[in-house]
């Protein structure tokens, strides 16, 4: 895998979990990620294999209804936090984007945030965009990545 970009076809959600996984281990404390893609293009489950790698506790799901989600680190060594964001919501509201405090959070965990091109970019001087799609009349998905500045 190259860290810092690269595309793969994601036949399965387990597929999909394991770019999570891979991707997780090139993150730190600090980074934003950028989740994009249309509705069942398996962002949730991206961030469930991301979740995985950095060995947070919880299980994983969309945070739709409450807008953001925050899983500990567990007590292992080298385990991450992770905040997982919905902006979808949000509707481009930077009120209530910065009531979420997101840049403290990044001091501390890597941040997800699914929805977010567009919305949470200024949080970090560089953040890893994926875009994930799915195939017309297809299961299979696509993610593409790479690291980008935001100045």
């Amino acid at each position: 895998m190259n860290a810092r970009g690269g595309h793969r076809e994601l036949p399965t959600v387990e597929d999909t979990e394991a770019l999570g996984r891979e991707l997780a281990t090139h993150l730190q404390a600090g980074d934003l990620v950028i989740l994009d893609g249309p509705l069942g293009a398996g962002k949730t489950a991206l961030t469930r294999g991301i979740a995985a790698g950095l060995g947070v506790q919880g299980r994983v799901s969309s945070p739709t209804f409450i807008i953001a989600r925050q899983h500990r680190a567990a007590a292992d060594p080298g385990s991450i936090a992770l905040v997982h964001v919905d902006a979808y919501r949000l509707g481009g509201d930077l009120d209530e984007l910065d009531a979420l405090d997101l840049d403290t959070d990044l001091n501390d965990a890597v941040v997800v945030v699914e929805w977010g091109l567009g919305v949470v970019e200024h949080l970090a001087d560089r953040h890893l965009r994926v875009l994930l799609r799915r195939e017309p009349d297809s299961d299979t998905r696509t993610a593409d990545w790479e690291w980008v500045s935001s100045n």
